[in-house]
């Protein structure tokens, strides 16, 4: 199993909650940390998704530009506003 946790892609910024505090998401281990501890709700398919991608990831099985299309389309799904940073 090869763990991937800092491997870096472009960086997103997402708005976890209305006080207006975003979050930076630019290794693996950033986005294990959004998807466990800040994302506002566990379910959905959009989530699952995202968790598996990430998963993915980590073990190498998907591209890092795949799993941030998974992870904004997951945002998206929640409500959650990203925007992409200059890397």
């Amino acid at each position: 199993m090869n763990r991937n946790l800092n491997s870096v892609f472009e960086p997103i910024a997402l708005s976890m909650n209305r006080n207006e505090t975003w979050a930076i998401v630019c290794t693996l281990r950033d986005a294990v940390r959004l998807l466990i501890r800040e994302w506002p709700s566990g379910d959905g398919e959009e989530y699952m998704t995202a968790v598996k991608a990430c998963v993915d990831a980590v073990n190498g099985d998907i591209g890092l530009d795949q799993f941030r299309a998974v992870l904004l389309s997951a945002a998206g799904d929640a409500g959650i506003a990203a925007s992409p940073l200059p890397h």
